[in-house]
């Protein structure tokens, strides 16, 4: 007990001595206007000194991916600094190779503007458009998961590729006083330029997906940033396979209904694991694309089926049922949208059976 005691004590002594030394970097330490160049004069900004570098850039209008708004927990918001900005922190450290490390990369969310910077970042990055936008419908598809669909108010189209995803910009509610960005994959087809869909599960404690789930309503407007990602259909792969558990859905329907509304000549196998039969959505419309559509099959599984789900489909982890109908590798290319767990898993499964890492594709979320 006296050793658990003293454990806790130091972890709240640090987490206040790490507020402390917050507060007072802010409060002592003004860092005036800082100039940040990108790309050797392709842009250059003046922005308030002390932010965060991925925060200053959104302030400007550009757009960094970031899945955890900002967090250090999903690595995706990369920068190459030109000078070097201290220090890489612990924070940063299971992101970046050692190879990035010694060209200067580093994560933005990390690293403060405290002196004019030169920043290296992809060029396309530049098209990246904040929206405005109103929310159209509201759909409940499972316990906890909902469909949302954002008509856009300015600008009024957007360009994507299926498989992206946007950055959606949450709002203070209740006790939460700031708002927070989140990355969502985008399930609506890319031919509908005034519309998106996007399928988002409920998060237990999750700032944004409780805004979305239980404040946002039908009529309000709200703002993302997009499209970013590189989870798109590549060159290659007669034949697709799809994997998807939970709201990783979104993006694979993306996928399959640009794929059939362009009439390319690939065949499509999607494999979705759930665990219970109440965790199924869009099961009629998928079987109804694959009446519809030869070269499209639809194959749900559920892990943990009772009596009571009356299943007679495919049952067991999805890695195993993917093993059951995916032979080889020959001339197919894999997708997987879902958990990290379950994306390492399905990764070993194809590897296993002959899928090189360039012909599996997925997001990191």
């Amino acid at each position: 007990m006296t050793v658990l005691f003293t454990v806790l004590s130091l972890s709240v002594l640090a987490t206040i001595l790490a507020a402390i030394v917050v507060l007072a970097d802010n409060r002592l330490n003004n860092y005036g206007i800082c100039t940040i160049d990108i790309n050797d004069g392709a842009r250059s900004l003046q922005v308030n000194g002390g932010s965060s570098l991925l925060s200053s850039l959104a302030s400007q209008k550009v757009f960094i991916p970031s899945a955890c708004g900002g967090k250090a927990t999903c690595g995706l918001c990369k920068v190459t600094l030109v000078e070097s900005a201290g220090p890489v922190l612990p924070t940063e450290e299971p992101y970046i190779s050692e190879e990035e490390r010694e060209a200067g990369v580093r994560l933005s969310c990390q690293v403060k503007v405290k002196h004019d910077l030169k920043i290296r970042i992809p060029e396309e990055l530049f098209n990246i458009k904040q929206y405005r936008t109103r929310v159209s419908e509201i759909k409940p598809l499972t316990h906890d998961i909902k469909q949302f669909r954002f008509e856009l108010l300015e600008p009024q189209t957007i360009d994507f590729k299926a498989g992206q995803y946007v950055q959606v910009d949450s709002k203070p509610y209740d006790k939460v006083k700031e708002s927070v960005s989140r990355a969502y994959s985008i399930s609506s087809v890319p031919s509908d330029r005034n519309h998106i869909e996007l399928i988002i599960r409920l998060v237990p404690g999750g700032i944004c997906t409780t805004f979305l789930h239980q404040h946002l309503k039908e009529g309000d407007e709200i703002t993302f940033a997009g499209p970013f990602g590189q989870f798109y259909l590549h060159e290659g792969g007669d034949e697709l396979i799809f994997i998807a558990g939970g709201s990783g859905l979104a993006p694979i329907r993306s996928l399959v209904l640009d794929i059939l509304e362009k009439n390319l000549d690939k065949k499509m196998k999607f494999f979705f694991g759930a665990v219970r039969k109440r965790d199924l959505y869009y099961v009629d419309f998928f079987r109804d694309l694959e009446k519809r559509y030869e070269n499209f099959q639809y194959i749900p599984a559920l892990s943990g089926a009772t009596p009571e789900d009356e299943w007679d489909g495919e049952e067991g982890l999805i890695t195993d049922v993917v093993a059951r109908h995916v032979p080889d590798a020959v001339n197919r290319q894999a997708y997987l949208c879902g958990s990290p767990g379950m994306i390492n898993a399905c990764v070993q499964v194809l590897t296993k059976i002959g899928f090189g890492r360039d012909a599996i594709f997925f997001d990191e979320f």
